[in-house]
């Protein structure tokens, strides 16, 4: 039974955003399927999720956070200042009807995806320094969305920056400490290893659990708007999230860093944690303002897939190089 398990939990790993696409197509032709992922559930899949990233921090990936200040330093920067503003950019450019506005503007402000690190992995960029970043965004997320919603959403919704400090530490903070505190201490049991070992894959149903809950939520609403209206949202993130990768990749050049550690700083700050931002979007706006949720579901999805392509970019460059007998230069 746990090596069916296993097997599945890497194949979904493998395919994150093969899945969440076919749930996604599922749940818009079946959209009561997921009706039941909301409020408090929503919000405990959340948590589990940021619990099984909790799962596979150790002592080490805390250390990085002191061993490479600098490195860490600029990277939480460039998270929080390139993504909201690049969000409050294109809004303000697109002009941006206030509900679409909101959901595209809580992308921006949320911390790094938990599945940055998997890509970093995969593009033979630095994990250390991905694990570091995703860390110190996720630690700062409390304090840091909710204030920056309030510098750029403030003025078109009222923004509950407690009731969001709150929510993000019940669903990051504490997961992530507890996942954190149970590696420390039962790291060596072989039960608990293999505990980890199908964690991604039940990680990856809880994101896909959220996905079909947003759009089975939204469904009527955006039936009524027509697919244009998905297509203008979905462009509206493609170029957030490709502003992202390439004004992150842009900032580890002028601080001269490395190719690990360039690509790695590209996809931490073009990833968000979309799944934050879909359950803050359903507790806090969904209520007044309905489609808000619906740019943080379409970033969800997108994110995987573009992270995937992105990797892959990176590891096709390589493999080229090694081809050409050259060395890399990107």
């Amino acid at each position: 039974m746990i090596k069916v398990l296993q097997t599945a939990s890497s194949w979904l790993a493998r395919y994150t955003s093969h899945f969440i696409i076919g749930i996604a197509v599922i749940t818009f032709f079946v959209p009561g399927l997921f009706d039941w992922v909301k409020g408090n559930i929503q919000t405990a899949i959340l948590g589990f999720i940021m619990l099984t990233m909790g799962l596979t921090l150790s002592t080490d990936d805390f250390k990085v956070l002191f061993s490479r200040p600098l490195d860490i330093f600029i990277g939480a920067c460039a998270q929080f200042i390139l993504m909201p503003l690049i969000a409050y950019t294109l809004v303000r450019v697109f002009h941006l009807d206030r509900q679409l506005a909101i959901g595209i503007l809580l992308v921006g402000c949320c911390p790094g995806g938990v599945s940055s690190n998997i890509m970093s992995y995969l593009c033979h960029g630095d994990v250390a320094f991905s694990v570091g970043m995703t860390c110190a965004s996720t630690v700062l997320a409390p304090l840091m969305t909710p204030m920056l919603m309030q510098l750029t959403a403030g003025e078109i919704v009222e923004i509950d920056t407690v009731g969001m400090f709150i929510n993000i530490m019940i669903v990051t903070i504490v997961p992530v400490g507890i996942g954190a505190m149970l590696n420390y201490f039962y790291s060596r049991r072989k039960e608990f290893t293999t505990l980890q070992s199908v964690m991604p894959g039940f990680s990856v149903l809880g994101l896909a659990c959220i996905v079909g809950g947003v759009i089975s939520a939204v469904y009527d609403r955006l039936v009524a708007n027509s697919w244009e209206v998905f297509l203008w949202i979905f462009f509206v993130v493609l170029c957030h999230n490709s502003l992202g990768y390439l004004l992150g990749y842009t900032t580890g050049k002028l601080c001269h860093f490395n190719t690990a550690k360039k690509r790695t700083i590209s996809i931490e700050v073009g990833m968000q944690n979309a799944g934050l931002a879909t359950n803050l979007a359903s507790n806090f706006f969904i209520a007044s303002n309905p489609l808000s949720v619906v740019p943080c579901a379409i970033s969800c999805v997108w994110h995987s897939i573009s992270g995937t392509i992105l990797a892959g970019l990176f590891r096709a460059r390589d493999e080229r190089k090694m081809y050409q007998g050259k060395d890399d230069s990107l």
